[in-house]
């Protein structure tokens, strides 16, 4: 798999396209931390991992309302392996005005493009919710 991002992005569109509860994702420390991201924003309800040593998965589960609609609507990478995308600190885009979230990798670890805005640090822009 050459862009484990992008796939854990599409099992997650997949999974609330099909009105899933829950998606199970391979895990690494990456994938954990964009889940802590969505977590913190109020995308997703929650997320743990289950297994143990090199192969484990991370069970994330999917936020809807009452009416069962999903609370993302719209997940995109942004910085693709064949095409990355850096900002500096003043130059964290604003997701639709501010009502979606960007998932920044800096050199502080990935944060949300809020924060990045507000400890004044860039980095590459990993992804976009809405």
């Amino acid at each position: 798999m050459t862009d484990p991002i992008a796939d854990m992005l599409t099992r997650i569109r997949n999974a609330i396209a099909a009105n899933h509860s829950r998606v199970d994702i391979p895990g690494s420390k990456l994938k954990i931390e964009v889940a802590r991201i969505l977590k913190e924003e109020g995308y997703i309800n929650n997320y743990v991992t289950k297994g143990e040593g090199v192969k484990y998965m991370i069970r994330i589960f999917l936020r809807y309302d009452a009416k069962g609609t999903s609370s993302i609507t719209h997940l995109s990478r942004v910085s693709r392996p064949g095409r990355r995308v850096y900002v500096g600190a003043t130059e964290v885009p604003r997701v639709l005005g501010g009502y979606g979230v960007n998932i920044v990798s800096t050199s502080q670890g990935l944060m949300s493009g809020k924060r990045a805005r507000q400890e004044n640090i860039g980095g590459e822009v990993l992804a976009q919710i809405y």
